[in-house]
């Protein structure tokens, strides 16, 4: 049977890879898909470049238009990164009747609605399983291998960059910033790091898995968004001395009681007993809870040439198997048939409910923890632990003020604000409360 035609919109680190394992790998993709799958043309910026990457053994041109239009090319794989140009390749892509592979979370994270419509309109399959956790294989566990749970909960450290960093201030006491540029010397994080370190990434990504798992259309402007780049090392030691680490964790939950969805990325501290707790490096992690399985953790490599090349090209052998097969009995892209998503809304973070982490510098004199307390009693928020440590930022002995953390019971969001608002008004509050959230993930 004749080889499957690829049009490769790209030639970055991914493409590099997806070149080197579909040959390293040819004969087993074959025994796999039923028939070979080859590079027929790449689409580049720098021609030149380019072929210093890939080698000579794929033709590699600079028009990314005509690639797409091109009737050889069965299938068109997009790695080329952003929005706005990609969604007009792949719409195009799809006009024309081609499946497509893409590794690009932002691209169905803001575009995804509109991407995978057009693709069941035209009947063709789109494949994203690249576009979240590199090499672990979530999409297609949340779409198939889990389709007969009732999807309760997704937690997930979804960004390498950024555990590398938090990994590195627990382990080593550094402050963000020395990390932050050993991550750059590194190559974990970019030149410009903030998609990372703002939890943007992370968003992209939560938002993917948020709307197969609830199966509601892809929702990424209502996503609550808060990277690490505040976070101090006070905390990290903070958070250990009480047996908690701190991740930045994708999370998604569904919440029967108000009707609606929590879509959030932030810090968040776990205790360092969970299995999630321990994934450590630029290493990810997805923990699922069902109401059948209970709970699931994936983990492995969630970024780099071969990993998310392994993604790549499990898509491409899945959309292989079914390029002759009925469109109308394909595994919807977001898992549901389109005609049953749901409009659920992704719900306020103010109504979020979980526990907190709170550090208050407050002076060291008699009444001020009993202030405070009832200040969270009267919005029935109950304490869960306290810490007192000293800190030597005030008097010369420090003795004039000290940290106070405290531990909390869930509770809802709205009502921590108001309470934390009366409590930075109090004289004896002497700087900004640090705010932390806090999953137990039992």
């Amino acid at each position: 049977m004749k080889a499957i035609q690829l049009g490769l919109l790209g030639a970055g680190t991914v493409a590099g890879g997806v070149v080197q394992v579909l040959q390293r790998n040819q004969a087993e993709i074959r025994r796999r898909a039923g028939r070979g799958i080859e590079i027929a043309a790449v689409a580049a910026r720098d021609v030149a470049k380019a072929r210093h990457s890939l080698g000579d053994s794929v033709p590699i041109g600079d028009d990314f238009e005509a690639l797409v239009r091109r009737p050889d090319i069965d299938i068109v794989v997009e790695l080329i990164g952003g929005t706005e140009r990609a969604r007009s390749l792949v719409l195009a892509a799809i006009a024309a009747g081609k499946p497509v592979v893409t590794a690009n979370k932002a691209l169905l994270a803001v575009h995804g609605t509109e991407i995978f419509e057009a693709a069941r309109e035209r009947g063709v399959a789109i494949g994203f399983e690249a576009a979240v956790a590199g090499g672990i294989p979530i999409i297609k566990s949340l779409r198939e291998g889990l389709s007969a749970n009732r999807i309760e909960s997704i937690a997930g450290i979804i960004n390498g960059t950024t555990n590398f960093i938090l990994s590195e201030m627990r382990s080593k006491g550094l402050d963000f910033d020395v990390v932050l540029k050993k991550a750059q010397e590194l190559g974990y994080a970019e030149a410009d790091p903030a998609f990372d370190i703002e939890g943007v990434d992370a968003a992209h990504k939560a938002t993917i898995m948020s709307a197969i798992a609830f199966g509601t259309p892809v929702q990424f402007e209502r996503a609550h968004i808060e990277g690490i780049s505040k976070l101090q090392a006070a905390d990290i030691r903070y958070a250990e001395q009480l047996g908690y680490r701190i991740k930045l964790l994708g999370i998604t939950k569904r919440r029967d009681d108000v009707g609606g969805i929590e879509l959030r990325v932030h810090p968040t501290l776990i205790p360092a007993t969970r299995l999630i707790a321990n994934v450590e490096g630029a290493m990810n992690a997805v923990l699922v809870k069902g109401d059948a399985v209970g709970a699931t953790l994936h983990y492995g490599r969630g970024a780099g040439a071969e990993p998310t090349a392994s993604a790549v090209i499990a898509d491409l052998v899945d959309v292989t198997r079914l390029i002759t097969a009925d469109p109308e009995h394909r595994v919807p892209h977001l898992a549901f048939q389109p005609d049953a998503l749901a409009a659920t809304q992704v719900l306020p973070i103010a109504q979020t409910i979980t526990a907190f982490y709170l550090r208050l510098t407050v002076a060291d004199e008699a009444g001020v923890l009993a202030n405070l307390t009832r200040i969270l009693a009267d919005r029935r928020i109950s304490i869960d632990a306290v810490l007192q440590r000293p800190n030597h930022e005030g008097g010369a002995d420090g003795e004039n003020q000290t940290d106070l953390i405290i531990l909390t019971h869930d509770t809802l969001e709205g009502d921590m604000d108001a309470a934390l608002a009366l409590m930075q008004a109090l004289p004896t509050v002497l700087a900004p409360i640090v705010k932390l959230r806090k999953e137990e993930l039992a």
